[in-house]
C-alpha cells in the first residue's frame, strides 16, 4: 500500500478523520490560551497564540499516536477502540513510532525561536506526554498524571513572555489537574465495562466506582475554586467572573449527561467540556479587554 493509501489510517491515528476527536486538541489548548492571556496581561504576541495552538495540535496528535503504541495490545478487546489501526493491522507499529517522531520534531522547530526556559519546559512536556500511557498499568487514578501533562502549557506561556514560571502558573495547573480528572473520568466511563473485563488497565471511573458521579463534581468544584482564585489573584474582575459563572452552568450540564452513566452520554459529556474551556477563556480575554 502506498503512502497516499495510508494517509487515513494516519489520519486515525492522529484523530484527524472525524471533527469531534479533535476536542482533546481544544482541551489541551484552552490552558495553555489562559497561561499565555495572563501573562501577556491580555495582548499576547500574534506569533505566540500561533506557535501554542499549533503547538498543541501537534502535541495531542503525538500523545495521541504514542498512546495507541502502548495501549495496541489491550485495544483489541475494546469496543471504542477496536477498529484502531495499529489494532486492525492497518499501521505497523513502526510506522506509528515515525509519525510520532515527525510530529515532536516539528513541535520542537516551532519553539525553538523561544527562550531556554520554554525548551526546558517543552522536554518535561514531553517526558509527560510519552510517559502517560504506561501509567494507565499501575496508577490508580492516571488522570492526575494526565491533568499535569495537559496543564503543561501554562507554565511554558508564562515562560514564553516573562521568561519565569511565578507560583499563579502552578495554581492554575493544580486547578487544571483537577479539571482533567472531570472530564476524563466521562471518558474512562465509557469504556469502564471493557477494562474490567480486560483487568490490566487502570483508570479514575474504575477507581472510585459508584461514586464516580460525586467525584467528578467534586472535580468541577475543585478545579472551579482554584482557577477562580488564580484569577482573581491575576487581577481579574467582574467580567471574568461571570464566565467563571458560565463554566459552573455548563458543568451541571454535564452532570445530567453522565449520571446515568451510558456510554454514548459519558462521550457527550466528555467532548462538552470543550465548551467548558472556552467559557473560561472566554471569561479571562473578555475581562482583560473591557476593563484592561
Amino acid at each position: 500500500m502506498n503512502i497516499v493509501a495510508r494517509l487515513p489510517h494516519y489520519a486515525h491515528l492522529i484523530r484527524v478523520d472525524t471533527l469531534d476527536k479533535q476536542v482533546g486538541t481544544t482541551l489541551l489548548l484552552w490552558p495553555t490560551m489562559w497561561g499565555l492571556w495572563i501573562a501577556a496581561g491580555g495582548l499576547p504576541p500574534l506569533h505566540l497564540v500561533l506557535i501554542f495552538a499549533f503547538g498543541s495540535f501537534l502535541m495531542h496528535s503525538a500523545g495521541c499516536v504514542l498512546n495507541d503504541y502502548a495501549d495496541r495490545e489491550f485495544d483489541a478487546h475494546v469496543e471504542r477502540t477496536r477498529s484502531r489501526p495499529l489494532v486492525t493491522g492497518a499501521t505497523t507499529p513502526r510506522e506509528a513510532m515515525g509519525l510520532a517522531a515527525l510530529l515532536l520534531v516539528i513541535a520542537l522547530l516551532l519553539i525553538l525561536s523561544l527562550n531556554w526556559l520554554v525548551l526546558w519546559l517543552a522536554l518535561v512536556a514531553l517526558a509527560l506526554t510519552a510517559s502517560y500511557p504506561f501509567t494507565k498499568r499501575f496508577l490508580p487514578v492516571p488522570q492526575a498524571y494526565l491533568g499535569f501533562a495537559y496543564g503543561f502549557g501554562i507554565p511554558m506561556g508564562f515562560a514564553a513572555v516573562q521568561n519565569t514560571v511565578p507560583a499563579l502558573a502552578w495554581l492554575l495547573v493544580a486547578g487544571n489537574i483537577f479539571w482533567v480528572i472531570a472530564f476524563d473520568t466521562a471518558y474512562a466511563m465509557v469504556d469502564r465495562a471493557d477494562d474490567i473485563k480486560l483487568g490490566l488497565v487502570r483508570s479514575s471511573a474504575i477507581s472510585f466506582g459508584r461514586y464516580d458521579v460525586l467525584a467528578v463534581m467534586l472535580c468541577y468544584a475543585a478545579f472551579f475554586t482554584l482557577t477562580t482564585v488564580g484569577g482573581l489573584l491575576a487581577g481579574r474582575g467582574w467580567v471574568f467572573l461571570v464566565g467563571m459563572a458560565a463554566a459552573v452552568a455548563l458543568a451541571g450540564r454535564v452532570h445530567t449527561l453522565i449520571r446515568h452513566r451510558e456510554r454514548a452520554a459519558c462521550w457527550r459529556a466528555f467532548v462538552y467540556n470543550n465548551w467548558v474551556g472556552a467559557a473560561v477563556f472566554a471569561g479571562f480575554a473578555l475581562d482583560y479587554f473591557v476593563r484592561g
